[in-house]
């Protein structure tokens, strides 16, 4: 099974990186990404491939439900050096129908870890159970967006991103969903 991967990765040495030598060398010495993506953890969304983007162009964080936790160590080193070394200008929240994360938090499943996790984004089911006669379809996918809504109002309130934007402006905040039946994005709302 893991030699399949190895396999691509000698396809792609003898391919893409050989054919673009130059690129990988100048990628190679430091990275200029544009945005910083938070997505989910979810197989399927790949932020490079989604959005068509080579390697260099989206700093990536990612984790079950793209959730943003103000305890959450690791996002919280990601966004200091996006803002602070690499000044990167957007910081995009990208949540996808069909998430599995979302699907659990509604469920309300009982894995320790998973639970656990998902209490960050009971804010957004609240908003959700107040609203009658969704179907299972619909009240997915406002599910997923109230939690996309939900992490950008978290990132907001993050110091290091609130100082940043009242220094300068920026980051500024997006929050996207991803569809995965047509592999198009929307905008679910912006803070500039």
């Amino acid at each position: 099974m893991m030699e399949r991967f190895l396999a691509g990765n000698r396809r792609f040495v003898q391919g893409e990186f050989a054919n673009n030598r130059e690129y990988y060398y100048k990628v190679s010495l430091e990275q200029h990404p544009t945005l910083l993506w938070i997505g989910c953890s979810d197989s399927r969304v790949s932020p490079s491939i989604i959005t068509d983007s080579r390697p260099g162009e989206i700093f990536v964080h990612r984790n079950i439900a793209n959730i943003v936790a103000f305890n959450d160590g690791n996002l919280l080193a990601v966004l200091e050096y996006a803002i602070k070394h690499l000044k990167i200008p957007d910081i995009i929240v990208c949540g996808h129908y069909g998430c599995g994360g979302i699907q659990a938090l509604d469920a309300g499943i009982e894995d320790p870890f998973i639970t656990n996790w998902l209490l960050i984004s009971q804010g957004a089911l609240n908003t959700v159970n107040k609203t009658v006669g969704l179907s299972p379809i619909e009240r997915h996918r406002r599910l997923v967006e109230e939690n996309i809504r939900l992490q950008l109002k978290h990132l907001s309130l993050i110091s290091i991103v609130r100082n940043a934007r009242q220094d300068n402006g920026m980051p500024h905040l997006h929050g996207w969903v991803y569809d995965l039946d047509n592999g198009e994005i929307s905008a679910v709302e912006s803070m500039s």
